[in-house]
């Protein structure tokens, strides 16, 4: 049976979820007014090319009219520092909207997620199956890296065994080269620098990945404490250099500091050779972002000035990554651009990176659609400096600057895709996108979730 045969799910999915570590933040009006502006689209639309609602939004003209009817809610809001950037024929021209907003770049989402057996019923999500139909089928993604979330050991979201299982049955498809996989370390929790050496021999994992705010009893780190140091330090001896960091999304007000970047660049300048993926870029949802502010204590800003604090400059080892953030700003274009703005301006071109934090939102081809049409306005351009969201700067930040940090040729990457299991399952696929989420969108739901998972984020 396909999902959802009425069309009465939107393919840009605005809404209140969360990927479980932060609490769901509540749609404002200019949401809701968006969103039933994106409904009568679909409706009239549909009419006049006869086509049923479902079939037009799971083209890409749905997608197209729904972008369309967000930028008007936003501009009669005021918010127009950024936009998306789509010809209103897209809306009724499926040609003229695949082409607008269909595939051409690589895209290598370096923030995905995926829950093991015992928590899959809890998230109404399937296995593996499922896992490659949103990802690799229902969205343009060509590769993605699985991340964890902090945990006590005994209480993990995805074991580092089922996270390879996932790899393997992947990688298991012929010529197909499509998942990464991190290794969990949290160096304040007993038992996690002893299992480095087992993450990069048995598991060969592509990179650490820890939580700053996150500890056993409550009190997390800053890397440039002595724990921190040792484990970067344990990384460089086994081979792996790349140290994925959460950084902003906090947990709540316990131990807030180190979910700041004020760590970052003096890490970063510490140990050249390591590259630090600093994962959400230090974005804070429940405070606002502008232009750059060096004294703001936390947030984006906060990364750019340890940064430049540090005279790292533009193009250094320091990354700013996009998972759950780009999500989030999809609800304020003027948020987007300067964080967007931003980062590209202080950080440089090829140190922002694409990641998505699916499955918790569903499918990331919403997201990717968005970001594929997403533009600064001039006037933000013009008066803070930002660069303009060009073909070659999206292509950078999808997935060309993710594939230097992890050493990925892309050529080779693209040409065995092309021919693996996915890349033909994909080319055959009548496409069937269910246009769900699955974290949770109240905060009774963030807070029944926590609570499974021993009041521990995630």
């Amino acid at each position: 049976m396909r999902h959802d045969s009425d069309g009465r799910r939107l393919p840009i999915k605005l809404d209140s979820t969360s990927n479980g570590e932060v609490a769901p933040v509540p749609l404002e009006p200019v949401h809701l007014h968006a969103n039933a502006l994106a409904h009568q689209a679909a409706d009239a639309n549909a009419k006049r090319l006869g086509l049923s609602r479902r079939r037009l939004l799971v083209s890409a003209a749905g997608a197209a009219g729904t972008l369309l009817a967000f930028n008007e809610a936003y501009a009669a809001a005021g918010r127009t520092g950024g936009f998306y950037e789509i010809e209103q024929t897209a809306a009724i021209d499926v040609e003229e909207a695949s082409q607008r907003l269909g595939s051409r770049e690589f895209i290598f989402d370096v923030q995905g997620h995926f829950v093991g057996r015992n928590w899959q019923g809890r998230h109404g999500l399937g296995g593996v199956d499922q896992f490659v139909k949103d990802v690799f089928l229902d969205s343009d993604t060509d590769m993605m890296v699985l991340s964890f979330i902090p945990s006590r050991r005994e209480n993990e979201y995805l074991p580092i065994a089922e996270a390879a299982g996932v790899q393997e049955i992947v990688s298991r498809l012929p010529r197909s080269q499509r998942l990464l996989i991190h290794g969990r370390v949290n160096p304040n929790q007993p038992g996690d620098m002893e299992d480095i050496d087992a993450l990069a021999s048995r598991w060969k994992v592509s990179a650490l990945k820890c939580y700053t705010q996150w500890g056993p009893d409550g009190r997390g780190f800053y890397l440039t404490d002595d724990i921190g140091i040792r484990m970067i330090e344990k990384a460089r001896s086994v081979g792996i250099r790349n140290i994925c960091v959460h950084k902003g999304l906090p947990f709540g007000r316990q131990s807030y500091e180190h979910s700041t970047c004020a760590d970052i660049g003096s890490i970063a300048r510490m140990f050249p050779d390591v590259n630090f993926l600093v994962y959400h870029a230090g974005y804070v949802q429940s405070a606002k972002e502008g232009p750059y502010d060096p004294t703001r204590s936390d947030g984006v800003d906060r990364l750019i000035r340890s940064v430049e604090e540090a005279g790292l400059g533009k193009g250094s080892n320091v990354y700013g990554e996009l998972g759950s953030t780009w999500r989030m700003l999809m609800r304020d274009p003027d948020q987007a651009a300067h964080v967007v703005g931003k980062l590209v301006k202080h950080l440089g071109e090829g140190n922002v990176l694409w990641g998505s934090d699916s499955i918790w939102y569903g499918s990331p081809q919403d997201q990717i659609q968005a970001f594929r049409t997403f533009q600064i306005s001039s006037e933000y351009q013009d008066k803070f400096g930002y660069a303009a969201m060009t073909p070659l700067l999206r292509a950078r930040i999808f997935g060309l600057n993710g594939a230097q940090v992890y050493g990925l040729d892309v050529e080779e990457v693209t040409r065995r895709a092309a021919a693996d299991e996915i890349g033909r399952a994909r080319a055959a696929y009548d496409p069937d996108p269910h246009f769900l989420t699955f974290g949770p969108k109240t905060r009774a739901q963030f807070l029944r979730l926590r609570a499974a998972h021993g009041n521990q984020p995630g």
